[in-house]
């Protein structure tokens, strides 16, 4: 079998159709009966994981963040994560009600205040997200705890995802790949799905995906068809939402779609360049043989102007070997319009 991971039951990698992560994360901005419809769209849409972000902002980040604002933003990070985190009550009431549904609650920990909160939940796998890929303490607090990772590797080259996956392979965390772009939208000429394919060459013994920041499905299509076995995308129940990643959040109905879609492509790739048995029945009709354009009497040797190649398919000598045939004797007489067999043919 092919390199996979499991996550509670969910077996992950290029044997199995794509698992798509809606990642509701802080688009609820703190409320905790929010993020619970939007856990309730995400059941309607048929996905198996609903990733969060847990955030406990004294311990994620230093008085200086409070200078700092996001591209997408019009106030610091700090403000932000301290108005969207859920508190440990809140978040682990929204785990229990995420797996009530029988889906998956997966969360990305900013700090190891909250990979240790994580841990005390009992979460079946961590996400990691690219900013903290080359955050080696982080990295290796939590391979300690032995659960599942799925680490984005946005904004790193593949020198410093070597080194995280060093890391967990140390520790044998089970462990999937996400190339990432971590621009809110991510423009299509940025989405840069060869370097996707290169982190899998890098580092083929480990399932890989696509975390995904435009404004579509495109993208994460495109990602299945190269071999992704995971696609991650945020979530909203609704668009005209205010919260930090709606932007580029995928709705209900998108999320539908994109599983359906990355289970279609899943179908449709790999396999070899030859007929597949269940063409036989076009074959039949659609390939030429050969055949006699004019009668033809014993003896006779065959030329372009008594033979030629004509549809059924269902003749003995294929149009391919036409040419092999010329310059040769009739073994008997021919009639015309007559699809020629090798018994036809003096030795």
């Amino acid at each position: 079998m092919n390199p996979h991971i499991e996550i509670a039951g969910r077996k992950i990698g290029i044997d199995f159709p794509p698992l798509v992560i809606a990642e509701i994360g802080i688009n609820h901005e703190g409320s905790l009966s929010v993020a619970k419809k939007m856990v309730d769209a995400a059941y309607r849409a048929g996905a198996e994981v609903v990733k969060h972000q847990t955030h406990i902002v004294e311990d994620e980040m230093s008085g200086a963040a409070k200078k700092v604002i996001p591209g997408n933003a019009d106030i610091s990070i700090y403000d932000i994560m301290a108005r969207c985190a859920l508190n440990e009550n809140d978040e682990l009431l929204l785990k229990e009600y995420v797996e009530e549904k029988g889906m998956i609650f997966i969360s990305t920990p900013f700090s190891r205040a909250a990979a240790n909160r994580l841990h005390s939940m009992n979460v079946a796998a961590y996400k990691i997200g690219s900013g903290e890929c080359n955050n080696y303490p982080l990295l290796k607090h939590i391979a300690a705890f032995g659960k599942p990772v799925i680490l984005s590797t946005g904004m790193n080259t593949i020198e410093s995802v070597a080194k995280a996956v060093k890391i967990f392979k140390e520790e044998n965390t089970p462990l999937a790949l996400l190339h990432t772009t971590n621009l809110y939208p991510t423009p299509a000429h940025l989405v840069r799905l060869g370097a996707m394919s290169q982190l899998h060459e890098a580092f083929p013994n480990h399932p890989f995906g696509l975390s995904d920041h435009t404004l579509s499905n495109h993208a994460c299509l495109g990602a299945v068809a190269l071999g992704a076995s995971i696609l991650e995308r945020h979530f909203t129940d609704y668009k005209s939402r205010t919260g930090p990643d709606i932007v580029c959040s995928m709705d209900e109905q998108e999320c539908a779609d994109l599983i359906a879609g990355s289970k279609l492509i899943w179908q449709m790739r790999g396999g070899i360049k030859e007929p597949a048995k269940e063409e036989q029945v076009t074959i039949d009709f659609a390939f030429a043989t050969v055949c006699t354009i004019k009668s033809i009497l014993k003896g006779e040797v065959f030329t372009a102007k008594n033979l030629w190649v004509k549809r059924p398919g269902t003749g003995e000598i294929l149009a391919k070997d036409y040419e092999d045939l010329l310059g040769k004797k009739a073994a008997r007489d021919i009639p015309d319009d007559y699809q020629l067999n090798y018994s036809d043919i003096q030795d």
